[in-house]
């Protein structure tokens, strides 16, 4: 009986077009509400809203600071749970295209002057020694090797 009664509300939480938890309620509900069910128009509806307080935050900081990420660490990081977590309520699939879309738009809207730390090739001289040490060293395993089996027994 218990299986059966497992069974049937799993069976049932798959026709429920939300997650569980009281914040997935409020938010499935508002969904519900004004689109009928959860979708993707909903979920850009919601994901404006937060994006607005978001800019707000950014906003109130100098540009300069930006590209600091002790300055802009927690608001950005405030935005991807979020995004996450109302996803998650809407059982629609994190990262997506809008999700994707949107941190584009704040990439490029913020930090597209921010100067990247590109890596450069080493020095010639570390990378003629990174080169040349196992080209030296195949010559000698390979004596050793015949060295070792010239004894014909193969024990030695």
């Amino acid at each position: 009986m218990k299986g059966a009664v497992g069974f049937i509300g799993v069976f049932l939480s798959f026709l429920s077009a939300c997650a569980s938890g009281p914040v997935c309620h409020n938010i499935c509900k508002f969904c519900e509400e004004n689109y009928g069910k959860p979708s993707m128009e909903c979920l850009s509806y919601i994901f404006d809203d937060y994006l607005h307080f978001f800019n707000e935050k950014m906003r109130s900081l100098n540009s300069t600071d930006w590209c600091v990420w002790d300055k802009v660490s927690s608001s950005y990081s405030d935005f991807s749970t979020y995004t996450e977590t109302v996803s998650d309520c809407l059982l629609i699939p994190w990262p997506n295209s809008l999700v994707e879309k949107l941190f584009v738009n704040i990439h490029s809207e913020y930090f597209k002057t921010c100067p990247t730390e590109e890596f450069s090739d080493p020095p010639p001289g570390i990378v003629l020694a990174l080169v040349i040490t196992p080209i030296c060293l195949i010559p000698v395993m390979v004596s050793l090797v015949v060295i070792k089996t010239k004894n014909g027994d193969g024990t030695s």
